[in-house]
Parts: C-alpha cells; structure tokens; sequence
C-alpha cells in the first residue's frame, strides 16, 4: 500500500484544513490509518488515529475537539480536518498505516506518506 497526504497551505490562525491521506493497494481497509506531524527541529509527534472500519478514533490532548478523522474505505481515502488553527500546528503532517504497538508510537506504523506542509500563521 502507498499512502499519499494532501491538502496542506498556509492559513490564518482560527482557520480550518482538511487534509486527505489516500490510499493505493487492496489492504487499505484493513488497518488503522494514522496521522503525525514534524515540526523543524522536533520530533515525530502522534496527531490521531482511526480504526479499519472507523468505529474508533484516538487523538492527542493538542488536538482534541478541533480536530476529526475520518474515513471513506470506498475512496480508499483518510481525512483530517483541523479547525481554530494555531500557529503551534504549524509542522509536517504525515499519514501511515498502523502495524501495532501503542497508538502513540511511529515505530508501530509504516508506509509513511510523503507529507504535506501545514503553516498557521499568527
């Protein structure tokens, strides 16, 4: 599977960004699809993560209740959408499929899309 994130810009502070991770390859829908971000000079940080059917989402404490992930298996497509921006969001987003191990960890994910540049600014 190749994971491909988009939908990335630069937005003011207090605006809102959905970002897509599509999907390419048959077992796309049978794993957890996560997203991180880098930011320069930091490492790796865990965004959100959903389960193979959506039934489930985790998000960390930075991003919860402005931010929602979804999916649509039929697209073979991922979504992130982030609302009430900060620059503080300002980083790398990636998307990866979800191996195992703890939600939070990138060590438990692979097929890292290339990533997608997200500048909030203030």
């Amino acid at each position: 599977v190749q994971l491909q994130a988009s939908g990335g810009g630069l937005v003011q502070a207090g605006g809102s960004l959905r970002l897509s991770c599509a999907a390419s390859g048959r077992t796309f829908n049978n794993f957890p699809i996560g997203w991180f971000r880098q930011a320069p000079g930091k490492e790796r940080e865990f965004v959100a993560v959903i389960t193979w059917n959506g039934g489930s989402t985790y998000y960390a404490d930075s991003v919860k209740g402005r931010s929602t992930i979804s999916r649509d298996n039929v697209k073979n497509t991922v979504y992130l959408q982030m609302n009430s921006l900060k620059p503080e969001d300002t980083a790398v987003y990636y998307c990866a499929r979800r191996r195992g191990g703890a939600w939070v960890d990138p060590k438990g994910y692979d097929h890292w899309g290339q990533g997608t540049q997200v500048t909030v600014s203030s």
